[in-house]
């Protein structure tokens, strides 16, 4: 069911010469859109219009969920529900924002599809307090060059559950080339793990500008397919990692790589706290940097502590 609510902006006057009414014809206002069934969801996210608000009633919606509506940078579309709302897909992604810029997506659960939450071309997407969970491969993917995308406050687990390797908790821009410019991602206070198949995060070369705040990793699940034996690896350029916290990985704790020239640069570590216990691959560091130069530069603070492992980081450690 639709339900719009109008501001009463009609207006009535008097012409003096001909005694006319004139009436104003009321600009469009922003909807609230009562949602229970998956065919109401699917009109919904084709119809949506800026500033309006898409709410779903708690149950199972069947399907692979798609809009291309965006909103502005100043009425935003939100799609909202308790984690009782449930986007549950049999293949293929479960909710598809797809040049869908300025949405909010809050609360709901995402399960059962191939990948979870996907954002192509779609800028300042927010994610926040979503569970993403029973996937074959990735959980919340911004590609395509979705710029300054938020995913916040989520939870994410038990994803590369078709045995590639390719199950990665967010995954930010594309691999094979420095074309997406997924920049400026956030990625703040979730939980990522168990189970999840590659790293909890993985920031591709060609983004820059990520930030990566006050997450907890569980890196148990980990599968080793891809070289995936981290919590985040980063191949993009300046990105921040700072306050986080992991546990059980089979290696290390964080990574850079440079993948393509020029990339993998610029990363900052701070405020991070590894435990190492129980990992048994070769380096057992919880910063593990491949790419160290005066060119390709990687900062890591004091501020990080590891417990476990064979140490901090393989390069100078800065007060």
């Amino acid at each position: 069911m639709r339900t719009r609510k109008l501001l009463p902006a009609l207006l009535s006057g008097v012409i003096a010469t001909g005694g006319l009414a004139l009436l104003a014809t009321p600009a469009k206002a922003a909807a609230v859109i009562d949602v229970t069934t998956a065919a109401e969801l699917k009109a919904a996210l084709t119809a949506a219009r800026p500033g309006d608000t898409i709410q779903l009633a708690d149950g199972t919606y069947t399907g692979n969920f798609k809009t291309t509506a965006a909103g502005t940078s100043s009425n935003r579309i939100t799609l909202t529900g308790s984690s009782k709302a449930v986007l549950t897909a049999g293949g293929g992604y479960g909710l598809h924002l797809n040049g869908a810029s300025y949405w909010t997506v809050k609360g709901i659960t995402v399960t059962g599809g191939q990948k979870g939450i996907m954002t192509d071309t779609a800028d300042g997407v927010v994610i926040d307090s979503v569970t993403v969970h029973g996937l074959d491969m990735e959980g919340v993917h911004f590609r395509k060059s979705s710029r300054n995308g938020v995913i916040k406050n989520s939870r994410i687990y038990d994803t590369g559950n078709n045995g590639r390797g390719m199950g990665e908790g967010v995954y930010v821009g594309s691999a094979g080339g420095t074309s997406d410019k997924s920049d400026n991602a956030q990625i703040l206070n979730n939980i990522i793990g168990p189970d999840v198949g590659g790293e909890a995060i993985d920031i591709k070369e060609g983004t820059t500008g990520a930030k990566i705040i006050g997450n907890t990793f569980d890196g148990r699940g980990l599968t080793g397919a891809n070289y995936d034996d981290s919590w985040v690896d980063v191949k993009g350029n300046n990105v921040l990692v700072e306050n986080n916290t992991g546990k059980n990985t089979t290696n290390n704790g964080y990574e850079t790589h440079t993948q393509q020239s020029g990339w993998g640069c610029g990363t900052v570590f701070r405020g991070n706290k590894s435990d190492l216990n129980g990992a048994s691959g070769d380096k057992r560091l919880a910063v593990n940097v491949t790419n160290f130069s005066g060119s390709c530069p990687t900062t890591v603070y004091a501020s990080n502590t590891v417990t476990g492992g064979k140490g901090l980081t393989n390069i100078p450690v800065t007060p």
